[in-house]
């Protein structure tokens, strides 16, 4: 969505013809606060409150017997959600399980799928992703007896802020035993091409994961036709899931006899797992790499946030969210040129669900935008994040963000505060 003068009958419009306005309502939305953080935190549905309520309730009145009785019985909860977060990702229900977090679900994935060889002990990663992922990759590394120094590989950025999917196909050398990237990067809002990358992978022999946290929720994809080996990710972003929710698992089919390199009770067959006996035997399914009994609290708003995606549909908000962050981008240009330094990818199909905007005083810009109501995201050491949510974000609300941003910026109110980021940024 490319505009020339933007105006607010613009606006209006927009907004008139916005497929899917009218779950901003499903939201507990401030009157007096525009949310553009979603891409860390996304806000809490009504749904997703029910839903708590509900499993709450049924604690509440049926103690021990919830986990075969009430609204959403326990025990299958996850794979009955499985059902309902697979098109998310482009899987099979099977394919997929909720369970545990997200650097958890890493280990776990690692543990299965890293095998190192005498002459292939690498793992292949990037420097621009998120640290918790690379403390989990040394981590297995030393547990093999390796040297995350050497044995830990990091594409390289040009500009610090994206990656060229040559560079990382160029670093798929021999040695290297498995790959994880992030499906969209954390800090710039970069969309890899995921297929590109799986296919040279497999060209290669070589097993691929994908981190998802920044993507699941706004942007479709289609692990199992790509042949994506396995991913993770958190349901608290996009996925409105609610703080510390229950992460994700995908395991491709054809990986479903490989024995979990960190088993646990859980992942075993539904049928034999009260046997107690000391012989695991996993389920044959992404369930059979859940570890611990789940976390039903941290579960249950879940239920409730996949139903408004099941009306919804990813490939309408994928639309909007397009529309939303065009939007914000041709605003700045129109009413801030030069002012910021867009560092996001500009093609909609390189590009996530958020704006990524690099400025020297981007700390105290944050902070200035948040006391005038307006709730972005910091990175440090420069960068502001926006992430315009579909569903509860209107094309309204891009524009009063970017004319309460205009006015900081021309009268220089973040001059005021410290040019430093809270504790939590």
């Amino acid at each position: 969505m490319i505009m020339k003068q933007i105006t607010e009958k613009t606006i209006e419009l927009l907004d008139q013809n916005d497929e899917l306005a009218s779950f901003k309502n499903e939201f507990y939305v401030k009157n007096d606060s525009i949310y553009l953080d979603g891409n860390s935190l996304g806000l809490l549905s009504k749904r997703a409150e029910q839903s708590l309520l509900d499993v709450l309730n049924d604690w509440k009145e049926q103690g021990i017997d919830g986990w075969m009785g009430g609204k959403y019985p326990w025990f299958t909860l996850s794979e009955q959600l499985a059902e309902k977060l697979s098109p998310l990702v482009g899987a099979e229900s099977k394919e997929v399980i909720v369970t545990g977090s997200t650097t958890t679900n890493l280990h776990q994935l690692v543990a299965t799928f890293f095998e190192p060889q005498p002459g292939k002990t690498k793992i292949l990663a990037d420097e621009l992703t998120f640290p918790s992922d690379i403390y989990a990759l040394q981590s297995q590394l030393k547990l093999r007896g390796l040297d995350p120094a050497t044995d830990l590989i990091q594409v390289k950025s040009k500009d610090g802020m994206t990656l060229e999917e040559d560079d990382i196909i160029e670093a798929m050398t021999d040695d290297v035993a498995l790959i994880v990237l992030p499906s969209v990067l954390y800090r710039s809002g970069q969309l890899l091409d995921m297929e590109r990358l799986t296919k040279e992978a497999h060209k290669r022999n070589i097993p691929i994961g994908l981190d998802l946290c920044h993507s699941i929720g706004a942007v479709p994809h289609d692990l199992s036709h790509w042949g994506v080996d396995f991913a993770f990710w958190c349901n608290y972003k996009y996925v409105n899931a609610g703080p510390g929710g229950v992460g994700g698992i995908y395991v491709n089919k054809k990986h479903f006899q490989k024995t979990p390199g960190l088993s646990g009770w859980f992942g075993s067959k539904k049928e034999s797992q009260f046997d107690m006996d000391h012989t695991f035997d996993a389920e044959e399914s992404a369930g059979g790499f859940q570890i611990g009994t789940p976390h039903m609290l941290s579960t249950a708003p879940l239920i409730g946030s996949l139903s408004i995606f099941e009306e919804a549909t990813i490939e309408k908000v994928r639309r909007k969210s397009l529309n939303l962050t065009a939007l914000l981008m041709d605003l700045l240009n129109q009413e801030l040129n030069g002012e910021f330094q867009i560092v996001n990818p500009l093609e909609d199909r390189r590009r996530g669900g958020h704006i990524a905007l690099k400025h020297n005083d981007a700390a105290r810009i944050c902070k200035a935008l948040k006391d005038n109501g307006i709730v972005p995201d910091f990175r440090a050491p420069n960068v502001i994040r926006l992430a315009p949510a579909a569903l509860y974000n209107s094309f309204r609300d891009v524009y009063d963000a970017v004319e309460i941003l205009t006015k900081i910026m021309k009268t220089r109110e973040y001059e005021k505060y410290e040019n430093k980021r809270e504790v939590i940024a």
